[in-house]
């Protein structure tokens, strides 16, 4: 299906395919197929959790029966970023178990996402097979939440970790004592007592203003499951030796330092959920961080985080075949191609911005900020594609999450262009979503969120138990 043709075209990618607006058309053939048929795709990690999506595809027998093959490819993609998973199950449409597995064998085209997810994330081999449809075809169960975040209670501390800087808060009964930032530059330092200092440095210093610490909670990027570092680009300097050795369990190491008080540390994405889950006052919450990559999180509408991976990162947004690829997993049409300061960089060509190219993205960022501060048309026309590309994304994002906020943040929303972005994307609903558009609230984080939400936020994540004892 290449005759889609969004009606808000992006000024500088005329050729964007969104993914909703195909999905859209291929579910139109599906409702006018008498023998369109239901399948379900079950995805297990490695700690046993199980989530199952539902879907309707064409018949076997279809003419255009060859689309479902990219309409399932596409989708086990998405969910495996959205939940993580080593096993996916395939129900329903037996004829395309065989090349789905082939796709993601080891040397198909997504081996990427089949080594990072299986052994590396979920610590067991990846497997795409065929299964059984469930006998009871109720709806999907509603998403597995984890039992943190949100308590403010006692005597925490709250920790953020960057790329260029380290954040930290004292919390006293959710009052904010003590806040601080520290630059450091962790990405290419060798030595993993860099990164263990710099947490028990920040640790320290917000327990001097605390009679007691009660709890720890921490915020960085990357992918942690039980606390356990996973995988993480803060790390990427430290040799995979030294990093199975002295990084992966660094907050079990951090937490026995300080006498085992309650330690939880999630992803800086769903961090950023919860914090606008808190200010907001309300859940359902999906928060996209626009910056070196993009960065997302969601808050269930029962004010909850899961158990999910929300690396919106590498789940496809555009279906074109020549769509941008992302240089790490090879994939072409990922979010970060459209949500960060590498969408940026792209676009600024097609605006006819010249930089040259030794330099860095921040650095171009900025230029097309200082532009957009001058009103150049060309640094609008950057920030009117980011916003419709986000307005048709958001499109795609409600197929598989329950939403009715979005917080938007980083550094590519700074300033005017951020105005912008949001515009576009709320033309966009409002033209291509109307029934979306009319119960999603588009936010961005006021002054207060973005001195202390973060490190608030991840202070809330542990729980202390009744009668714990303070380290």
């Amino acid at each position: 299906m290449t005759d889609i043709h969004p009606e808000i075209t992006p000024p500088l990618d005329p050729g964007f395919i969104p993914a909703a607006l195909w999905t859209r058309a291929y579910r139109g053939l599906v409702a006018r197929d008498a023998s369109a048929r239901d399948i379900e795709i079950t995805l297990e990690r490695g700690d046993g959790g199980r989530s199952t999506h539902r879907a309707r595809v064409l018949a076997a027998s279809h003419p255009q029966a060859g689309l479902t093959l990219r309409h399932l490819e596409r989708m086990v993609k998405f969910l495996l970023w959205q939940r993580g998973a080593c096993r996916v199950l395939i129900a329903g449409a037996d004829e395309l178990v065989a090349p789905l597995a082939r796709i993601y064998g080891p040397q198909g085209e997504r081996a990427f996402d089949r080594d990072f997810m299986g052994e590396k994330i979920q610590g067991r081999p990846f497997e795409l097979a065929r299964a059984e449809k469930s006998r009871d075809p109720a709806a999907p169960p509603a998403a597995a939440t984890l039992e943190i975040g949100g308590h403010l209670d006692g005597c925490r501390i709250g920790f953020d970790l960057g790329g260029s800087d380290r954040k930290v808060a004292a919390l006293i009964d959710g009052r904010v004592v003590h806040s601080e930032e520290i630059p450091w530059n962790p990405y290419f330092e060798k030595d993993p007592a860099y990164h263990i200092d710099g947490v028990q440095d920040l640790l320290a210093r917000a327990a001097a203003h605390l009679p007691r610490v009660e709890a720890i909670g921490g915020s960085a990027a990357g992918v942690y499951v039980n606390n356990e570092v996973r995988a993480g680009s803060l790390f990427r300097g430290v040799s995979p030796e030294l990093f199975e050795k002295k990084i992966r369990r660094m907050f079990h190491d951090l937490r026995a330092r300080w006498g085992g008080v309650p330690f939880e540390v999630a992803n800086d994405g769903e961090v950023t959920a919860l914090a606008g889950s808190l200010f907001l006052r309300d859940n359902a919450v999906l928060g996209l961080s626009m910056g070196t990559s993009q960065a997302a999180g969601y808050v269930t509408p029962n004010g909850g985080i899961t158990p999910w991976l929300n690396e919106l990162a590498f789940a496809p947004v555009d279906y074109r075949a020549d769509a941008p690829r992302d240089e790490w997993s090879g994939d072409a049409g990922c979010g970060v191609q459209y949500f960060s300061q590498q969408a940026v960089a792209r676009l600024a060509p097609a605006a006819r911005l010249a930089f040259p190219e030794t330099m860095p993205l921040p650095e171009r960022l900025a230029a097309v900020q200082d532009a957009m501060k001058t009103g150049d048309p060309r640094a609008r026309a950057i920030y009117e594609t980011l916003g419709d590309y986000l307005g048709y994304s958001l499109g795609h994002y409600a197929d598989f999450y329950e939403l009715r906020n979005i917080l938007i943040l980083g550094r590519v929303t700074s300033g005017e262009g951020g105005a912008i972005i949001l515009a576009r994307a709320r033309a966009v609903l409002e033209t291509a979503f109307p029934e979306l558009a009319s119960r999603l609230a588009l936010r961005t984080p006021g002054e207060q969120e973005k001195r202390h939400g973060q490190a608030i936020a991840a202070a809330s994540l542990p729980v202390i138990p009744k009668n714990s004892p303070p380290a």
